[in-house]
């Protein structure tokens, strides 16, 4: 049942993820840790983070981790063969059929029309990174770390994989609140 599942979830995601990966991220989070719980909000931001700092697709990164999470190496094949699958047909049959109507303006339109839900999917998204960091960091080191890799990003044009892996090796290098607490204790 569980591999019914982890294969249905990354299907749809597949098939719904129309933008690429930014727009699959939110669709993953919905599936994997809002319908099935199979991971929490902190462990899907650093699956997140691991992924945009290796190279290739995020969405059949991230299936594929979580697949093998969820389900062992079968998990993770099916999630990842899940997750491609409907980008192979889509893209067969868009292509074959939208190619005689790609100069009609509906369209044109409808491609278009992607970009802006993309985007607000990335910022409720971003949004509830960042409520949960401000929960274990405190509004002043959330919004100094938010300042500071827009600031680093933008104008100095440092590559994200970067800031992502500094403030990897800083979180791992940070004692947890948790360890902190037991050793008062």
């Amino acid at each position: 049942m569980k591999q019914y599942q982890l294969f249905m979830a990354f299907f749809r995601v597949g098939m719904l993820g129309y933008g690429g990966g930014p727009a699959s991220i939110p669709l993953v989070h919905k599936e994997v840790v809002e319908k099935y719980k199979w991971i929490n909000t902190d462990e899907f931001g650093d699956i997140l983070a691991i992924g945009n700092a290796l190279p290739g697709p995020i969405a059949t990164k991230m299936a594929g981790y979580i697949g093998y999470r969820v389900g062992g190496y079968l998990g993770m094949v099916n999630a990842i063969v899940a997750s491609i699958v409907p980008t192979i047909i889509l893209m067969i049959v868009i292509l074959t059929s939208l190619s005689s109507f790609r100069e009609q303006t509906w369209v044109q339109g409808m491609t278009k029309a992607v970009v802006p839900v993309v985007g607000v999917m990335m910022a409720v998204l971003t949004w509830d990174f960042f409520m949960k960091s401000k929960q274990g960091l405190g509004w002043g080191k959330s919004l100094f770390l938010l300042v500071g890799s827009f600031l680093i990003i933008g104008f100095l044009g440092l590559h994200p994989a970067f800031i992502i892996g500094a403030l990897l090796l800083f979180a791992l290098t940070r004692p947890s609140k948790k360890k902190q607490e037991g050793e008062q204790s």
